[in-house]
């Protein structure tokens, strides 16, 4: 690689929780080697979504001023769909909580304040392995080259093989809590986007859905509004989406999903004569706390974002990006206390984990672990919207007498062929646990 031997810390990948981590101790001091697999910070990611403000801002306090955020989300809507039903619930926030942006710009300008403070960003370079000697992590190695460093912070994402070589974690397989992301961008005029959406100058929109666009699967589609285009596209568990393939129930393809949701007759029009110009897929970790590494640190090493399966699920939110900008803040603040107490040992960077679970990170993993129940059960997504759109087209497609909501959701019911007392229930036990 042509650089010096040894760094007081290499960070593995510069993602959100990379470059947080290199950007912290690059302005507290340390040597700091930032290495990317891609060639540009953020040219491997993709994703167009929100983003939570407040823990960027804990790292970033120009963060509104300089980050390149095309969209303040106002309005967050979700959606049941079945055929041509639809039912939308849409809440107008009160202030401000979160934007849309998309990953690669984002990521690019952490890298650059990275940089900036001091850190040396070197790209398109992999890291094959993190050195362990008598049981400690002293660097890393790419093909022939090593780099010595007193500790290492794996931020690799979801491609865990680092970890996996260390045995930290397991092969991830498809029915480990492993979902495909596919997204599409069209391009429109800001003006047409605001319109359309019912949105102020600069407002933002994110919206979720459920139902028949997933064929029955578990999963949903999502749209983002940005400055001058939109992202759309579904997120479907591996697991039930190869077992529906391998018995032939799933006969189409995931773009086929994908572009059957953007030409729905209902959504279709809010993107009319748009363009699409990007399309791609991705993994994405969403097996909560059961995703998580045995332990988050070693000797010499700590782990971070979604190498630590620190991405959260709500079912009606996905944090990412902030939930792994802020446990790369809490692993850089772990190694400078370590640095003052005398060296990063094991006892010292087990900080680094008793900060990540008493951290909203954790409570919002344990909060909403409910959700992989949710996410593997095909109730959610089949008998559910069926029953919340038969009793609403009950309510409102009366041609004389107007049912009672009692009576539509019971007559919805036996239709499905849901017990109404048993959906009661089961829905009770799902809002506790949620």
């Amino acid at each position: 690689m042509g650089l010096p031997s040894k760094f007081d810390v290499v960070v593995v990948g510069a993602g959100p929780a990379g470059c947080s981590s290199a950007y912290i101790l690059a302005k507290a001091g340390f040597k700091v080697l930032l290495v990317e697999r891609g060639r540009g910070a953020g040219s491997k990611e993709l994703w167009g979504g929100k983003a939570y403000a407040q823990p960027l801002r804990e790292v970033w306090p120009e963060l509104d001023k300089e980050a390149p955020i095309h969209r303040w989300v106002t309005r967050e809507r979700f959606s049941f769909v079945w055929g041509d039903r639809v039912l939308t619930i849409e809440y107008k926030l009160g202030r401000s909580v979160a934007f849309t942006s998309y990953l690669p710009e984002l990521v690019s300008w952490m890298a650059r304040k990275a940089e900036g403070a001091g850190a040396l960003l070197v790209e398109d370079v992999r890291v094959d392995e993190i050195i362990v000697e008598n049981g400690r992590v002293v660097g890393v190695r790419s093909g022939s080259d090593t780099i010595k460093a007193d500790v290492v912070i794996d931020a690799e994402g979801i491609n865990r093989m680092l970890l996996e070589k260390l045995g930290l974690v397991e092969r991830l397989n498809v029915d480990s809590g492993v979902a495909l992301g596919v997204k599409e961008t069209l391009s429109l005029d800001p003006r047409l986007i605001e319109e359309r959406f019912n949105l102020d100058k600069g407002e933002g929109l994110a919206w979720l859905v459920a139902g028949d666009i997933t064929r029955g699967l578990p999963g949903g589609g999502f749209i983002y509004t940005m400055r001058d285009s939109i992202s759309i596209g579904l997120v479907l568990p591996l697991g039930p989406a190869t077992k529906a393939a391998e018995e032939g129930t799933l006969r189409e393809r995931v773009s086929d999903l994908v572009e059957s949701f953007r030409l729905h007759p209902y959504f279709s029009r809010f993107w009319k004569e748009a363009d699409v110009i990007e399309y791609g897929g991705r993994l994405t970790l969403e097996g909560g706390l059961t995703l998580m590494p045995r332990k988050l640190y070693m000797p010499g090493l700590l782990i971070v974002g979604d190498a630590a399966g620190l991405l959260v699920n709500t079912g009606y939110t996905i944090r990412g990006v902030d939930t792994a900008v802020y446990s790369g803040k809490l692993a850089a603040e772990t190694i400078i206390e370590a640095h003052n107490k005398g060296g990063f040992t094991e006892e010292n960077l087990r900080v680094y984990e008793e900060k990540i679970r008493k951290s909203y990170i954790y409570r919002e993993l344990r909060n909403h672990s409910a959700i992989e129940d949710i996410m593997r059960d095909p109730f959610y997504f089949t008998k559910l919207p069926q029953l919340i759109l038969g009793a609403t087209s009950k309510l409102f497609e009366a041609d004389y007498e107007e049912p009672t909501l009692l009576g539509s959701l019971s007559e919805a019911s036996r239709e499905v062929g849901v017990s109404l007392i048993g959906l009661l229930l089961r829905i009770a036990r799902v809002v506790r646990r949620l």
